[in-house]
Order: C-alpha cells, then structure tokens, then sequence
C-alpha cells in the first residue's frame, strides 16, 4: 500500500500529523512533510506505507481538508 502526499496542495493545517506519524510539521514552509516520502515529480511525494499503519494512513489522508494525500493498494487503485 503507497500513500501519495501533494505538497504544494497542502495548506498546512496538519490534522494528518494528528492521524499518522508518517507525517510531520514543517513549521518554516507552514506545510506537512511525508516522512521517507521519494519525489516522484515536483511537489508531490509518495512513500510505502508500512505494515500495520494502513488504518492510520487512511485516517490522515481523510483528515486532509483539501485532499493533498492519497491512499493506494497494492494493485496502485486509488483506494482514499
């Protein structure tokens, strides 16, 4: 399962940090940063999501007020 974050859609409001430990505040861009996130293209940063914290990537790509995170299962359908 990856997760997909779009760093340039964020708005900073970090209630993914409050669901997940896989993201963290970047208090100086006033943005979220995906932990061990790979750049895939400009802005947008995907990571696996390791086994067991599926629920809570869920829960953080929900949390997102402006849907700048995406969930995907193994198959690469988008699932959130």
């Amino acid at each position: 399962m990856q997760i997909e974050f779009d760093r340039d859609t964020c708005i900073g409001m970090f209630q993914c940090v409050a669901e997940w430990d896989g993201f963290e505040k970047d208090m100086d861009a006033g943005k979220a940063v995906l932990k061990g996130g790979e750049e895939t293209e400009e802005d947008v940063f995907v990571a696996e999501i390791p086994e067991g914290k599926e629920l809570d990537a869920k829960f953080s790509a929900r949390s997102c007020p402006v849907d700048a995170i995406a969930v995907y299962d193994d198959d690469g359908e988008q699932i959130i």
